[in-house]
């Protein structure tokens, strides 16, 4: 696993979402647009207090998440995803304990992600690590009809 960036990173991640949200919850290309803007703009912050991690297999984006500010005291889980070709092995389980862990250690008191109702191996790492959900909502977004749902874990 690696945090720091290279040539070829921001489009793959970009890519990744939106290649696999597609085919597992019918998104649409606004999706990749959603993912895109933040990431861009975590790129350019370059904040010590923000990461990154990557895992590569074969050559090739496996996984991914992030850790931003969401406010001074509050991180935000951004950009967890894990290729179903590298499901099963422990590698979301691995990239959720980099981000909590390194949350923990910026300083930050609490941590909250945003995601969408029925992304059921996810939920269940984020339960396992603590998270509870506190809020759910219905919304049409990204070209379908989602459950948004948002969890915090106080660390």
């Amino acid at each position: 696993m690696r945090t720091v960036l290279q040539p070829g990173d921001v489009g793959a991640v970009v890519s990744l979402h939106g290649v696999i949200y597609a085919r597992e919850c019918g998104f649409d290309t606004t999706f990749e647009a959603y993912v895109a803007e933040p990431l861009a703009a975590f790129v350019l912050r370059r904040s010590p207090r923000e990461r990154i991690w990557l895992e590569e297999r074969d050559g090739r984006l496996a996984g991914c998440i992030a850790t931003v500010a969401a406010g001074e005291r509050v991180a935000q889980l951004r950009w967890f995803l894990v290729d179903a070709s590298a499901r099963g092995r422990g590698l979301g389980r691995r990239l959720l304990d980099a981000a909590v862990g390194f949350s923990r250690e910026a300083g930050y008191e609490r941590v909250m992600l945003w995601t969408v109702a029925g992304l059921d191996a996810a939920l269940h790492l984020y339960r396992a690590a603590g998270f509870e959900r506190i809020m759910a909502a219905p919304a049409s977004r990204w070209g379908v009809e989602v459950v948004e749902e948002q969890h915090a874990l106080v660390l």
